[in-house]
């Protein structure tokens, strides 16, 4: 994996210690809910021990739930084994300022537990698995993850005072694609723009989306691994930012009854020596066999790994007839009411998932389509022909309603135990079943409204 334009390399790093310009380097990873977590280290002594040996963690943190409690349930960690440590490892080719911080450098981590063996359940080590796979067969996989999410003009200890009600959003109608109402956060907006490209990430643009104040930055597409790391820092810089602008964001998948925030993912493939392979201007369509397995393997998978594309509650929310979000598995050219949508030509072809919201692991999800595709090439699926017209009329099959249903079809699935193993589909399919228990013992607002005085 090639170090970016914007990253910095170990030297550059020493030279700022030196010279005063870094202080604190954040060690991170991005944990089973897609938050960095990690620490803050003295930057000398980063240079001079951590960049070589990593640091020490508690293996908790891979067994949480939201709120960080510890939850029981999970092989890697509890009370029984005594909540050990595990190693942060610097991958130094992550190696980045974070601008927007004072005198701040970030790095990504892999985790080995203390005696040198992988930490399997980690998004990020999932995620390699899945690149190993496609190595093997000579192929990388390239990736751009389009995250959308609200903004609003109340700070986030604001909002959270208000337990999140009335909160006054950025803008006060639709702004797709609008300029006027969207120059209002453009301060804020151009902030994580310029802050992001600082960061080693190539920014392509901002627009704005149906729902109040929601916005979509995007980037560059680049390799799997580069753009999920990159899709991590940019969710947790772009939060912080917006702190400091004494306003907020939020990333979840459906905040209200309007348009949710999606994280549409598109994929392709090349050859290790960067050929074009989902492309054949001699077939019919100008897709290879290769893109047609791999694509007609999402389509056989995606029911069982839906749980890598919509982890939480919430998730279940965004699929709705006529919402842009997908009901419906089914395939099309350049058609957004399927889950699974074709574009591009040429060096550029591509399929794009549409099932996954502003809330999904991002490691996770691209690791989905890479096991799903594999499983449709090692089968040799045959394609269905595209969906034309209204998907969400179509008798295909549909998306999972609730993650108690994604959840048991990740339990039962035989593509994403020989994809993944036991371990992470035994620890993924817990951290579902945590939210379900937490989720089928809380009193809503709904219920309170429906049944305080009426029933």
């Amino acid at each position: 994996m090639a170090v970016s334009a914007g990253n910095l390399s170990l030297e550059e790093l020493r030279s700022d210690v030196a010279s005063g310009a870094v202080d604190t380097v954040i060690l991170a990873f991005t944990d089973m809910q897609g938050r960095l977590v990690g620490k803050r280290v003295a930057a000398r002594h980063f240079v001079e021990t951590v960049a070589d040996h990593g640091a020490e963690c508690c293996n908790y943190l891979l067994a949480v739930d939201v709120d960080m409690n510890t939850v029981e349930g999970f092989a890697m960690s509890s009370w029984e084994t005594g909540y050990g440590d595990m190693a942060m490892l610097p991958d130094l080719r992550t190696l980045r300022r974070a601008p927007w911080l004072p005198g701040t450098a970030l790095v990504t981590a892999d985790l080995q537990s203390v005696d040198g063996v992988a930490v399997e359940p980690s998004p990020r080590r999932v995620l390699q698995q899945q690149r190993e796979r496609l190595a093997q067969r000579g192929l990388e996989a390239f990736v751009g993850t389009e995250l959308e999410f609200l903004v609003f003009d109340d700070s986030y200890r604001q909002a959270w005072a208000k337990r999140y009600h009335g909160l006054a959003t950025a803008s006060d109608y639709n702004i797709d694609y609008a300029l006027l109402a969207s120059t209002r956060m453009e301060p804020l907006l151009r902030e994580i723009r310029v802050a992001m490209d600082g960061a080693g990430m190539y920014c392509e643009g901002v627009k704005g989306e149906c729902n109040l104040g929601q916005q979509e930055i995007a980037f560059l597409y680049a390799e799997a691994l580069v753009t999920c790391d990159n899709h991590s820092v940019y969710k947790n810089g772009a939060k912080e930012i917006a702190d400091r602008h004494g306003k907020s964001l939020t990333f979840m998948a459906k905040f209200d009854e309007r348009e949710g925030n999606s994280c549409h993912i598109h994929l392709s493939l090349r050859g290790a020596d960067g050929s074009t392979v989902f492309a054949d201007e001699q077939r019919d369509g100008g897709r290879s066999v290769l893109m047609e397995q791999f694509l007609a393997g999402q389509l056989a998978a995606l029911r069982e790994l839906t749980l890598l594309f919509a982890p939480n509650i919430n998730s279940y929310k965004r699929f709705q007839p006529g919402s842009f979000a997908p009901t419906a598995i089914a395939w099309g050219l350049d058609n957004r009411t399927c889950a699974l949508r074709v574009v591009g030509h040429g060096a550029g072809l591509r399929f794009e998932n549409r099932v996954p919201g502003g809330d999904v692991n991002q490691y996770m999800a691209v690791a989905a389509m890479i096991a799903a595709g594999l499983h449709g090439v090692e089968q040799e699926l045959e394609l269905e022909p595209a969906f034309a017209g209204n998907a969400y009329l179509s008798d295909a099959p549909k998306v999972p309603t609730t993650l108690r249903e994604a959840a048991d079809l990740f339990e039962g699935s035989e593509i994403a135990r020989a994809a993944f193993g036991d371990e992470v589909v035994d620890h993924y399919v817990r951290a579902a079943r945590v939210e379900l228990e937490a989720f089928d013992a809380a009193v809503t607002d709904w219920e309170r409204i429906r049944g305080f005085e009426r029933l």
